[in-house]
Order: structure tokens, then C-alpha cells, then sequence
């Protein structure tokens, strides 16, 4: 099957007037050999219904189709969504019928045509936790995934406590399952060239430790303990609690110090913590 190659990227683009905006997070991968790494990464297999998200010009799209999956593709820009089945049944008319494109907001997705098994997607860099976070509690077929986002994030999906770089999106993300950082990619490979570098995330989806108002508890008490991060918990966390004092008293109930901070505690123990809070 022919991958997007710079020439298809460039003249697919100049085809529809688009113009790769930062707002939405538009880099196209021009780079036949990542688009297979990605695929490979993702241990995508014949059959498999894959989830992609922000297909853009199709790069992507061609290798998973390459690979024998069906595809549903989420895509928020009208001109892409439009255009995508017709590129994919003039370079693979034989794959037309295991592709779906969605025309939405993934931010929005609540169902969609068919039930996923994996995520394999190229990110639009400015939203893509928020992504990951959604679609993973929106849809429970998710099983795995591989997603290209800015390094930072990635580095700070799969942290492990006690990192610098552990924080609020690697404790929400810990709930849902466990992260691998797997493999860096080349700022070459996109056009326009990105000014950060990218990185394979790897995710296993895993049983969740507890009921949907657990997990909104859990994640009140990340974004507190982690938007004051240099303080102790017992003052980080006195505004959810009512004050300090109520706040030590939780910690101390779920056998954690009021002085540690919020980079010391495991995702385990934040759940622990939101269980055992009034």
C-alpha cells in the first residue's frame, strides 16, 4: 500500500487550502517509515478496530489501514474529514471499507459506529491530556494505545513518583492504567517542522481502583496537591478539606504524613486518600 510521502502532504494540503495552524495543533507526519514505527509500536493487528484521532491528511490513517485494521477517525476540521475517505480510495481503494471518519470534537465523543479495542494517534499538542483523559473514561474498549504527543507531556503521563516531571497528568492517568514511554521521534518527520520534540506514549488499560465519584474525588484532590506543589498536603489540600487541621486528619487516616507533598504520594495512596475522605 503507498504511504503519504512530503510531496502527497504538500500537494493534499495546497488541495484543500489548508494552512497547519497552531490552534489546532496541525503537524503532519510526512515520514512513511514513523507512520510504520507507530503501527509496529502499537502491536496493531489485522482486525483490530483502531481509534484515531486528528487523522488530518491521512498519513497515519494509510498505515493502520496497511496493517488490516478498521479505523474510525475523529476529526475536527470539515475539510479533513471530507477529504480522507477519498484519499484513502485513490491510494487504497481495496482498505475504502474499514475506514469511518467522524466529523466531531474528540473533546465531545461520548459513542461512536464501532467499539475500539486501541488508540493509536498523532495528537494535536495543545489538548492532548485532556484528550487522552476523556476517551479513556468515555470509551471502556479502549484495551491499549500508542500516541505521539509533545515530549514533555509524554515524559509526564508515564512519571513515576518522586520524578520532577510527576505530576497531576501522571497520577490521571495512572487510574486508567500503566504508561511507557516508547521512543522518540524526529522533528524532521512533520511539516511544518514543530519547535519541541515528540514521543511515543505506550498505555495499558488495567481494571479502574473504584467508582466514577472515587475518581472525581481523586482527581479534586491531584489538582490541588499538585497546583500548590511546593507545599505540604496539609496546607495544599486545606481548601478541599476546610482547613489544615481537617486536612492532617484525612492524611493521617489513609497512613500518610501531613507534611509530605504531593510528588511523594503513588497514585495508589491518592486513591486511598479520596476513599478514605469524609
Amino acid at each position: 500500500m503507498q504511504l503519504l510521502g512530503p510531496a502527497h502532504i504538500r500537494d493534499l494540503a495546497e488541495l484543500l487550502d489548508v494552512t497547519p495552524t497552531k490552534k489546532l495543533g496541525q503537524n503532519f507526519v510526512i515520514d512513511p517509515n514513523t507512520v510504520r514505527r507507530i503501527v509496529r509500536v502499537a502491536h496493531v493487528q489485522s482486525g483490530d478496530v483502531v481509534l484515531e484521532v486528528g487523522p488530518g491528511l491521512g498519513s497515519l490513517t494509510l498505515g493502520l489501514l496497511e496493517a488490516g485494521a478498521s479505523v474510525v477517525a475523529v476529526e475536527i476540521d470539515g475539510r479533513l474529514a471530507r477529504q480522507l475517505p477519498i484519499t484513502v480510495e485513490q491510494l487504497a481503494p481495496e482498505a475504502s471499507d474499514r475506514l469511518t471518519v467522524v466529523h466531531q470534537d474528540a473533546l465531545a465523543v461520548q459513542t461512536l459506529p464501532a467499539e475500539p479495542v486501541r488508540l493509536v494517534a498523532n495528537l494535536p499538542y495543545n489538548v492532548s491530556v485532556p484528550v487522552l483523559l476523556h476517551l479513556l473514561q468515555t470509551l471502556p474498549t479502549l484495551e491499549s494505545g500508542v500516541v505521539m504527543v509533545q515530549a514533555e507531556v509524554g515524559q509526564r503521563l508515564a512519571a513515576q513518583p518522586g520524578s520532577k516531571v510527576y505530576g497531576g497528568p501522571s497520577v490521571k492517568a495512572a487510574w486508567y492504567g500503566s504508561w511507557r514511554t516508547a521512543g522518540q521521534v524526529s522533528r524532521q518527520v512533520f511539516w511544518p517542522v514543530p519547535n519541541v520534540d515528540s514521543i511515543l506514549v505506550g498505555f495499558e488499560r488495567r481494571e479502574r481502583p473504584g467508582s466514577d465519584e472515587l475518581r472525581r474525588r481523586e482527581f479534586e484532590l491531584v489538582d490541588a496537591a499538585f497546583g500548590q506543589r511546593r507545599k505540604m498536603l496539609r496546607q495544599a489540600l486545606a481548601g478541599v478539606f476546610g482547613d489544615a487541621a481537617a486536612a492532617s486528619a484525612a492524611l493521617e487516616a489513609a497512613g500518610l504524613a501531613p507534611t509530605a507533598r504531593g510528588e511523594e504520594l503513588t497514585p495508589a495512596q491518592f486513591t486511598a486518600l479520596a476513599a478514605s475522605a469524609p
